[in-house]
C-alpha cells in the first residue's frame, strides 16, 4: 500500500483492494478531494436486519445509512461497503447509501402479524446520527413510526444530534421503551481530530448525555473501541466524567479489526503514531489470542487473556467509583400497540 499524506476531515486516504474483487486500479494521482461525498440511494426492500449474535445485545437493527462520514478509521463496519463493489477504505466514508424509504419499509415490518415486539436497534452498524441526517431526517421519520407503535430502541450515537429528537425519545421513554448509548473513544480532541474526524468533540458529547439524562431520556456511555496501548489509559477518566453527566449506565468494546480493516489501521498508524505502532498491535494481539482479530462469539467484543481480565475488572471497580449502575435500563414492550389496535379502540 502506497503511503500518502493524511487528509484533513477523512480517517483515511486510502482505497484498499474489495476482498471480494480479482482485479483492482491503484490510482497513482493521489486520492480524491475530501469534500468530495457522494450519495445514493439504496432500493432495498426491507429494512430490519437480523443477527443471531448472542453478544450484541438484540437481534434486529434499522441502518438508515450505509457508510458513514463520521470516518472513524478503526469501524469495525468499514468492510460492509464490499458488497457493494466499493472500498472499505475513503469508499466507507464519501460513498454513502442512503435508505429513503426506511420510515415507510420500517412501518411495514411493525405492522406485520409475525412481527413480535422486540428492541430495535438504531443502527447497530453505522451511526443513525451521521452529518446528513441533518438534512435528511431518516432517522428521526424512523422514530416517529417506533413511537407510533411504542416499539422499544436502543440508539447508539457518537453526534450531539441525537439532541434534536428528544421529544421522542421523552415519549418513548414515557413506556421505559428507549435508552441511547453516547460513545466515547477518547477524550483527547487531538486525537478525535485524525481517529474520527466528523464526529463531534468528546466535550460535546459528555453534553449530549448530561441534557438527555436531564429530560428523563435514559442514557449511558459505551466506552469504545478501547484501544490497547492507545486509549485503555483513558477508561478512568471518560468513567470518571460520564458519571458527572448523569450516565445511567455504562458499557466497553475493545477494538477490532474484521478483514482489510487490520491493514487499514496499520497503515494509519504509520501516518499518525510510527513510533507507537508496534506497541500498540502487539497490545492488541494480547487480547486477540496473537491475532488481530477473533470473530469468537464472546470473545469478539471484549477480548481474552489476562489482559482482558484485567481490563475487565479496572471496568467494573472504576464505573462503582463513578456511580454508575452496572445494568442497562431494560426496555419494555408492553406498551406495544399496532395500528389495527388503535383503531379497535375507537369502537
Amino acid at each position: 500500500m502506497v503511503t500518502r499524506p493524511p487528509l484533513v476531515g477523512r480517517g483515511t486516504t486510502h482505497n484498499p483492494p474489495n476482498r471480494f474483487d480479482s482485479l483492482w486500479i491503484e490510482p497513482d494521482d493521489g486520492p480524491p478531494s475530501p469534500a468530495d461525498t457522494r450519495f445514493f440511494k439504496d432500493a432495498s426492500r426491507s429494512v430490519l436486519s437480523r443477527n443471531d449474535s448472542p453478544d450484541v445485545g438484540f437481534s434486529a437493527s434499522v441502518n438508515p445509512y450505509r457508510g458513514c462520514e463520521h470516518g472513524c478509521v478503526y469501524c469495525y463496519a468499514r468492510p460492509t461497503h464490499e458488497y457493494f463493489g466499493l472500498s472499505l477504505g475513503l469508499d466507507f466514508e464519501t460513498r454513502i447509501m442512503v435508505k429513503e424509504d426506511a420510515p415507510t419499509l420500517l412501518r411495514t415490518a411493525l405492522s406485520a402479524p409475525g412481527w413480535q415486539p422486540q428492541t430495535v436497534a438504531l443502527s447497530g452498524v453505522t451511526d443513525p446520527y451521521q452529518p446528513v441526517e441533518r438534512r435528511l431526517g431518516l432517522t428521526r421519520k424512523c422514530l416517529e413510526v417506533l413511537v407510533e407503535f411504542r416499539n422499544p430502541v436502543m440508539i447508539i450515537t457518537k453526534n450531539a444530534l441525537v439532541q434534536r429528537d428528544a421529544d421522542l425519545l421523552q415519549e418513548l421513554a414515557s413506556f421505559s421503551a428507549v435508552c441511547v448509548c453516547v460513545s466515547i473513544t477518547t477524550l483527547n480532541q487531538d486525537l478525535v481530530r485524525v481517529m474520527e474526524p466528523r464526529a463531534v468533540t468528546p466535550a460535546k458529547r459528555l453534553e449530549t448525555l448530561a441534557a438527555l439524562r436531564a429530560r428523563g431520556i435514559p442514557a449511558g456511555v459505551l466506552v469504545g473501541p478501547i484501544i490497547p496501548g492507545l486509549t485503555d489509559h483513558e477508561t478512568p477518566s471518560i468513567l470518571e466524567a460520564a458519571g458527572q453527566a448523569g450516565a445511567s449506565f455504562a458499557s466497553y468494546t475493545v477494538l477490532r479489526l474484521p478483514h482489510g480493516l487490520k491493514e487499514l489501521f496499520e497503515q494509519w498508524l504509520d501516518s499518525h503514531f510510527p513510533l507507537r505502532k508496534d506497541r500498540i498491535l502487539n497490545h492488541i494481539r494480547a487480547m486477540r489470542n496473537g491475532q488481530l482479530n477473533d470473530s469468537t462469539f464472546g470473545a469478539r467484543m471484549r477480548g481474552v487473556g489476562a489482559a482482558a481480565d484485567q481490563m475487565a475488572t479496572l471496568f467494573r471497580l472504576i464505573r462503582r467509583r463513578a456511580g454508575i449502575p452496572e445494568e442497562r435500563p431494560h426496555l419494555s414492550v408492553s406498551a406495544f400497540r399496532s395500528p389495527t389496535q388503535k383503531q379497535l379502540t375507537l369502537f
